[in-house]
């Protein structure tokens, strides 16, 4: 059971684990056979942690709900979440573990809720997120993908300054009925106006090589001066806000033998924490 992402830096092979995460497989496999992720920005870029996407207008645009569950596509907003049991068993052991994003249900905080949204791990051992977002695949293809988004650049709040897009999805391999109303798209949908007014620097579109990240953010301004079309300020009491790593988390890493095994402090990362999917 599989899924492929096209995505605007290249291709992605997603096996899933219907065995353990039927209820997460069924949802992802159901929104890319919809084609509910075409044009989906990957709106949130951790170096070495994660990224994030899987919300068609993304977190900056003023109409984003966070996305939605392919129910709440069928049967309404009621139905636009549901609820998730994370696998105990499974762990973000492994660089490419694909995840839903979840939040804490307001009547139960030990029950987590997913829409759409999911997060691939750019690194190994994150067990920060064990626990907190629901493990449903592994990457087996496109791994040179993962490198080239987690090299991108990107804005203090993590947005690559030019856009990564999920541009078409296909499914490989689906073990599941669809859901009474589902229609499959006979052709890949353009972007709606909303989608289109998300765009920074386009995904296709050719820059100077010798273009660096200042240049490229110079660039990114100008554009969204001209249209007006970005909200610069983050909308309020977003669900499935991004996925970060916890504040200050520190690097040690141990000395040559001779120094008597003491350690010392590689890097320490401020990366505007707090772990919070929803808000």
């Amino acid at each position: 059971m599989s899924a492929l992402l096209e995505t605007s830096l290249g291709d992605i092979v997603i096996d899933l684990l219907v065995d353990e995460s039927p209820k997460a497989c069924q949802n992802f496999l159901k929104l890319c056979k919809t084609k509910y992720y075409n044009f989906s920005p990957i709106h949130s870029v951790q170096k070495n942690f994660t990224f994030q996407t899987g919300d068609p207008l993304g977190p900056d645009a003023p109409e984003s709900d966070g996305g939605s569950s392919i129910w709440g596509q069928l049967d309404g907003p009621s139905q636009r979440t549901f609820p998730l049991v994370l696998p105990p068993k499974l762990k973000h052991t492994e660089r490419g573990t694909v995840s839903m994003a979840t939040v804490p249900a307001k009547t139960d905080p030990d029950q987590k809720l997913a829409a759409s949204q999911f997060i691939i791990t750019l690194g190994d051992n994150l067990d920060y997120l064990d626990g907190k977002a629901a493990i449903f695949g592994k990457v087996v293809e496109g791994f040179d993908v993962l490198e080239k988004i987690n090299d991108s650049f990107i804005d203090d709040r993590g947005r690559p300054l030019k856009d990564i897009r999920i541009r078409h999805t296909v499914v490989l391999d689906d073990p599941f009925d669809d859901p009474s109303g589902l229609v499959e798209p006979p052709e890949s949908p353009v972007p709606s106006k909303a989608q289109l007014a998300t765009v920074r620097i386009a995904d296709d579109e050719d820059l100077d090589d010798d273009m660096d990240e200042d240049a490229m953010e110079k660039l990114r301004r100008e554009r969204e001066a001209r249209a007006q079309a970005l909200t610069l300020e983050m909308v309020g009491d977003l669900p499935f806000a991004e996925v970060k790593p916890p504040e200050n988390v520190l690097f040690v890493c141990k000395l040559n033998p001779v120094t008597q095994g003491l350690l010392c402090c590689a890097s320490t990362l401020a990366i505007n924490a707090n772990y919070e999917l929803g808000r």
